[in-house]
């Protein structure tokens, strides 16, 4: 349960066989809040069926809750309060509201607190993989908040969109989060707004198909919102990160570790092939969309440069970091 209470509940189940409809549907019967259950006959994806979830609400604010995550009684609270009182921000430029994510195994351990991004569109939770000491519990700007727990200001939903559902999962957020800030929006850190998250539960964290997704929607990502002076120069940025990332798998450390044996490694390198050559032909519609979404940009490209450096993950850091 809640502190705050005054909220509705929108589940959506993505196709699921697992008894959840029928889960919900008994706990509707007794919750002290409405629920509204969307059932879908197929699995649509993270990006579809969160945007089902938008459309099906009126309210001002819509929090994201993954099945996969579980929030800490305040978690709402703190949201919503940070996105009310903003010190130094105005106030219709708060658009989205991040967590505090956990590792539910292990909550001493961090999974993210907001997102940092390496210029080849890569992204990463900050502070993934850290102890939690402390060292991220200040409110404060993020880049933008992990979609697996996030508030997100419906006047911002109604001006750039919701999710891009061509993305299906994975980056989506990302997506999101990076066109809002460029339409002049921005994303507060709330580190009270504690959630537990399992991390690769849709997937699995040694999915091949899991890798294919990241990086075809790492190059979606880059065609559709980069500028073009960091994009003509997102092939050398990519090569460098491979290339760290080869390094770290030397030494037993980063993404590439999960792949165990030669022929995981083939299998992971073949998914990453796969990805790139599978946003090929979604690279014209991209094009597109940058170009319908020109008239709602409030930052220069110059400025959106600036804040992808801003948040820029070092290389090192982002090659031994397992998500």
């Amino acid at each position: 349960m809640q502190t705050f209470t005054d909220f509705e509940i929108v589940v959506v189940d993505n196709g699921s066989s697992d008894g959840s409809v029928a889960l919900v549907e008994e706990l509707a019967r007794s919750f002290p809040r409405p629920i509204q259950l969307i059932e879908n006959r197929e699995n649509r994806g993270f990006c579809a069926a969160n945007n089902q979830g938008f459309a099906a609400s009126q309210s001002e604010y819509v929090a994201l809750l993954n099945n996969d995550a579980e929030a800490e009684p305040g978690w709402l609270a703190a949201m919503f309060d940070a996105i009310r009182v903003k010190p130094a921000v105005g106030e219709s430029d708060v658009g989205m509201v991040a967590s505090k994510i956990l590792v539910w195994e292990d909550p001493r351990i961090i999974d993210k607190c907001g997102h940092l991004i390496y210029p080849d569109g890569q992204n990463r939770g900050r502070g993934s993989g850290q102890l939690d000491q402390g060292q991220f519990n200040r409110q404060e700007e993020a880049l933008w908040p992990d979609g697996c727990a996030a508030l997100y200001r419906r006047a911002m939903l109604d001006e750039v969109g919701g999710f891009d559902e061509e993305f299906f999962a994975y980056a989506d957020d990302a997506e999101l989060g990076l066109r809002a800030r460029i339409a002049g929006w921005t994303c507060l850190y709330a580190p009270g707004a504690v959630v537990r998250h399992h991390r690769g539960a849709t997937l699995g964290l040694n999915s091949a198909r899991r890798l294919t997704l990241i990086e075809r929607n790492r190059v979606l990502l880059v065609v559709k919102l980069f500028p073009w002076n960091l994009l003509w120069l997102n092939g050398a940025y990519h090569l460098a990160r491979i290339g760290a990332g080869l390094t770290a798998a030397l030494r037993g450390k980063g993404e590439i570790r999960r792949y165990s044996g030669t022929k995981g490694k083939l299998m992971a390198a073949r998914a990453l092939i796969e990805g790139t050559l599978s946003a090929l032909p979604l690279i014209p519609s991209m094009i597109r969309k940058r170009r319908a979404f020109r008239s709602k940009h409030r930052l220069s490209p110059k400025q959106v440069r600036r804040l992808l450096l801003r948040y820029r993950i070092p290389l090192r850091e982002l090659s031994e970091q397992a998500t």
